[in-house]
């Protein structure tokens, strides 16, 4: 009932009714009190109206916690000490320097990690090791010598393809300059327990820096990438213009399609290829470096010393096939890349290359120096994108604090879980120890986690083949698996050498996340809008209410 009609019944005198005493028994407080009760609030009565205020502010507030529950911090903690991988870590007679490992994962049993690493001294050769309980315990598998070749192995890859296939490759070496001589492929079909005959690949000698991947949906699918040089001098390339290759199988290694060139023609000096299929199977991508007029490194001009790096800049380069490799197009990642360290031209630093395969974002990292000491930066790629992101400085180190962070590697996590591993001398202010690091992002690499520490014990960078010439070689690249919950991490450890003994060993860090159930963003801003809507739209009907109230109590006086 309106206020309007109140007024009005309380006009009327009905001639067969006591006046007084009806409405005084209707209203309880005569005709003041009967308008209050049965009024309130001036069109709609005032306890429905309060009541519907409270509601929404209620509702609203709700909204807004609802919104703020699900921001519990990610985290990131290492699980349980460091664990050595070689045989021989413990062993002060084993010498051998192991290093540049790589750590792959059986898809058809979740358990069955394998590593391969080269190692560069007593003498050139290679290892593999085994694990079936997800890195706990490992074994040693003999990698096979090839008939008519001299038993040197070195820079060993690996691959399991997708029926659970592993597919090693590596390259034997020649005479006592330890030249490239052929490339070998051995598979196995009990997850690196035994590896079967070699056989040669179509790559012949002087194929450096190879490098081996298999496609993650099609069995038997496998790419070899590399740099085909010409003649070879003292820790140089005796001529520019030495391309990078690719080469695939279909049937496991039988057979190989002819080589094509990845990189330009136009590029004289190019190294260290990093290949990785994309979220398209007919999509292989191939990272590497472009060192420009960089003779210091390329052409041996330090003669294998250590001291300033070269002073120039070089480019960080994708090549793209989108034909399984038949054809290539390339795009510039960055032009000014600053290089931070001497290296031997045959077995320089890679930079590290990923794939988020749920939405083709392609991941690409690399040290560089533009602030003045070796940082750890990150480009990223969208899907269908044509020009990639402006480099992110990783590593959470204050600018210029003249300490290395340096060759970095990604992996990322079936849940888009992007990390980032690499060596850290953050907490050495001589810049010689090294800490492991690793660092997680959840928003495709804008921002990242505070760095992990997975090294239990700093180790010495001084450690390692060539360090009689100032220019220890701690290997080209870093080992690293994700998981949505997990990262499994392998570096090379120098923790047991010396500078005279030059031993290095594989250590391993496990890293577990905490990771939330998360809104949206649409989704969090959505409550959040809706919850303070809600609010003042509550806050408004209760001092609607109020006021119609006050406007019913003067009328009825």
């Amino acid at each position: 009932m309106s206020t309007t009609a109140a007024r009005d019944s309380d006009s009327e005198t009905p001639s067969d009714v006591p006046p007084r005493r009806g409405r005084r028994g209707r209203g309880g407080a005569g005709r003041g009190g009967g308008g209050r009760s049965r009024g309130g609030g001036g069109g709609l009565p005032l306890l429905p109206l309060l009541i519907v205020a409270l509601a929404l502010v209620i509702a609203g507030i709700g909204a807004l916690i609802v919104s703020s529950s699900y921001d519990t911090p990610r985290k990131a903690a290492v699980l349980g000490g460091n664990l050595a991988i070689n045989d021989g870590a413990a062993n002060p007679l084993d010498l051998n320097a192991n290093n540049s490992p790589t750590l792959v994962r059986n898809p058809i049993e979740q358990g069955n990690l394998v590593t391969v690493n080269r190692i560069d001294s007593p003498a050139y050769s290679c290892s593999l090791n085994v694990s079936f309980d997800g890195g706990g315990r490992w074994a040693q598998t003999p990698i096979p010598a090839p008939a008519g070749e001299e038993p040197k192995c070195f820079a060993p890859d690996a691959a399991f393809s997708s029926d659970g296939t592993l597919y090693v490759s590596y390259v034997t070496l020649k005479g006592r300059a330890n030249a490239p001589n052929a490339v070998w492929l051995s598979t196995s079909t009990d997850g690196g327990k035994t590896l079967g005959t070699p056989v040669e690949t179509p790559l012949g000698e002087h194929a450096f820096q190879v490098r081996l991947t298999a496609d993650p949906q099609t069995a038997k699918r496998l790419y070899l990438t590399y740099l085909k040089a010409d003649e070879l001098g003292l820790y140089t390339f005796s001529n520019t213009g030495n391309p990078i290759m690719a080469v695939r199988s279909d049937d496991g290694g039988a057979n190989w399609t002819t080589p094509t060139r990845v990189s330009a023609a136009s590029r004289q000096r190019v190294v260290a290829p990093t290949p990785a299929i994309g979220k398209n199977p007919s999509e292989l991508n191939v990272l590497y470096l472009d060192l420009g007029d960089d003779v210091l490194d390329y052409g041996g001009g330090h003669r294998g010393r250590g001291g300033p790096p070269y002073d120039g800049d070089w480019q960080l380069v994708l090549a793209r096939s989108t034909d399984r490799g038949a054809t290539w197009k390339e795009s510039v990642v960055d032009s000014a890349v600053i290089p931070t360290e001497r290296f031997i031209v045959f077995t320089p630093p890679f930079p590290s290359l990923a794939v988020d395969r749920d939405d083709g974002t392609l991941y690409a990292a690399f040290q560089d120096g533009r602030d003045g000491d070796a940082d750890v930066r990150l480009w990223a790629l969208a899907d269908g994108a044509s020009a990639w992101s402006k480099p992110v400085r990783v590593n959470d180190t204050p600018v210029g604090d003249d300490t290395a962070q340096y060759l970095p590697k990604l992996s990322v996590a079936p849940n888009g879980r992007l990390d980032v591993l690499y060596y850290d001398r953050r907490a050495d202010r001589t810049n010689v120890l090294n800490e492991v690091s690793l660092q997680a992002s959840y928003d495709e690499g804008r921002t990242f986690l505070p760095r992990v520490k997975l090294s239990d014990r700093a180790f010495s960078s001084r450690i390692g083949f060539g360090v009689e010439r100032d220019l220890a070689d701690l290997g080209s690249r870093l080992g690293l698996l994700s998981t949505d919950t997990r990262a499994y991490a392998v570096w090379t450890d120098t923790r047991n050498g010396s500078t005279k003994t030059a031993k290095q060993d594989l250590a391993r860090g496990l890293v577990a996340f905490n990771d939330p159930p998360r809104l949206s963003s649409a989704a969090e801003a959505a409550l959040r809008i809706g919850g303070v809507v809600l609010i003042v739209l509550g806050l408004g009907t209760a001092l609607l209410a109020l006021t119609k109230r006050r406007a019913a109590a003067r009328n009825a006086t």
